[in-house]
């Protein structure tokens, strides 16, 4: 079992390089299925996320070649089954992108349903609505989602809610099918963006994607490309934080600030100076932190996958702040990790109050999911005393190499490696439970 030991109270100042982003290459790698030829992909992110996507691929008979630090070559010509193995695919959220994939190149899949952060109920309701919208049927059973169609055929894809993940397979399985397809209430992120641009770079001919309509006019075959990720904004916003925290002077490079605007404008706002240039920003502290009130929406709104963190920010600010979690029912998991740590958060619902304090104490806490698990790193950078965070294998599917990051720019974190307390004697009830439960596994 790893965990992060954390010696908070440094200012971290210098430099530091955003990798490409999680949420693109998890749907830009099964992308690759799709394609007649090998593709290569740079500024690959080097999490567990990205690994698992891989090993699914080499299961299923595509060679994956790796050719310098972040860059893959992949050939899905040899992809010899339809199948993603389900132990494999239940490690993570993004797995059901090889549904469209598949769906999209060979009319058929099954794929086991995904895992997933717990963060309340995440239907793939909206997918399988829009499989159907092309002529796909579907079955589920024992855990497995089973797709198959005669042909593809263009469709209007109307979504109930606004959805990330069902935007994304809808684009997948439409490439390919006959005529036009029409997606209304489009989810805009740009993470979006990057996969339209990825598969109009083999070929595809899809219009539209960063709005709420997009149209994708159906091609017979798609070719090999060469193809580089956008950075993760996530990642970057989660630096700007963490320098803001511990009132730091950091350049943040590899980025593209368009992205960054909601989270540029609200740390802002809290009294953090920003400066943009063409593919970085400085962020420094020279003043007081002040309350502010946060929405969480899709995009272009606050995402919510930075609320953990400008929470911490938060507890450390002068005043009330509130913050609305407008996208999942669960995201407030990680405030009992931060009381901990002398934070003042009262929790109602959908809802979190939060009284300033101006400090926090290091304590042993675990990371309950990916970005909550970056929020105690950011919370014990700017903590006194000791911060020991568990479970951070949580934290390792999302960013590539944080803590050697962090120590480039001054922090004092470090990686260590302890026995399982478990006994010889004990049963290991925790094993057990990963084996016979999809529910545990991390995903978003």
């Amino acid at each position: 079992m790893d965990k992060f030991v954390i010696r908070g109270g440094r200012r971290l100042a210098g430099e530091v390089t955003i990798s490409g982003a999680k949420n693109a290459a998890v749907a830009i790698l099964p992308a690759v299925i799709l394609s007649d030829e090998p593709c290569y992909i740079e500024n690959v992110p080097s999490i567990s996320d990205v690994k698992i996507s891989l090993i699914i691929l080499k299961e299923m008979g595509a060679e994956v070649t790796r050719t310098g630090k972040d860059a893959y070559r992949i050939d899905p010509t040899k992809i010899d089954r339809c199948c993603v193995p389900y132990e494999t695919a239940r490690k993570m959220r993004a797995s059901y992108y090889f549904l469209g994939a598949l769906l999209g190149k060979f009319n058929k899949a099954r794929v086991s349903m995904p895992g997933g952060c717990p963060l309340g109920d995440r239907p793939i309701d909206q997918h399988l609505k829009a499989f159907s919208a092309l002529g796909a049927d579907y079955t589920l059973s024992q855990g497995m989602i089973d797709l198959r169609a005669d042909k593809l055929t263009g469709n209007q894809i109307f979504f109930d809610v606004v959805t990330v993940g069902a935007t994304m397979n809808a684009m997948l399985a439409a490439v390919k099918a006959e005529g036009l397809t029409v997606i209304e209430n489009a989810a805009k992120e740009p993470h979006i963006v990057d996969l339209a641009n990825f598969l109009n770079s083999m070929g595809a001919n899809i219009m539209g994607a960063g709005t709420d309509v997009i149209k994708i006019r159906g091609v017979k075959s798609l070719h090999g490309t060469n193809y580089s990720v956008i950075p993760d904004q996530i990642e970057a916003g989660t630096f700007m934080i963490a320098a803001a925290a511990t009132e730091g002077d950091v350049v943040i490079k590899n980025v593209i600030p368009k992205h960054l605007e909601s989270i540029t404008k609200k740390l802002e706002k809290i009294g953090v100076n920003i400066e943009s240039y063409d593919d970085s920003i400085r962020v420094w502290v020279d003043g007081p932190l002040v309350k502010a009130n946060v929405k969480t929406s899709p995009h272009p709104g606050f995402p919510t996958d930075m609320q953990p963190q400008i929470a911490t920010l938060l507890t450390l600010a002068e005043g009330t702040s509130i913050i609305t979690e407008g996208i999942w029912d669960q995201r407030f998991r990680y405030v009992d990790e931060l009381r901990r740590m002398g934070a003042d958060i009262t929790v109602n619902g959908t809802v979190a109050l939060i009284e300033g304090t101006g400090r926090l104490m290091g304590a042993p806490v675990k990371a309950c999911d990916l970005r909550a698990g970056a929020a105690l790193i950011i919370a014990g950078l700017a903590a006194s005393g000791i911060t020991e965070i568990e479970d951070i294998f949580h934290i390792e599917r999302g960013y590539d190499g944080m803590e050697i990051k962090l120590r480039e720019i001054g922090a004092d974190i470090k990686k260590v490696s302890v026995p399982d307390k478990i006994s010889e004697n004990e049963p290991d009830t925790k094993a057990v439970s990963r084996n016979d439960s999809a529910d545990d596994a991390e995903a978003v």
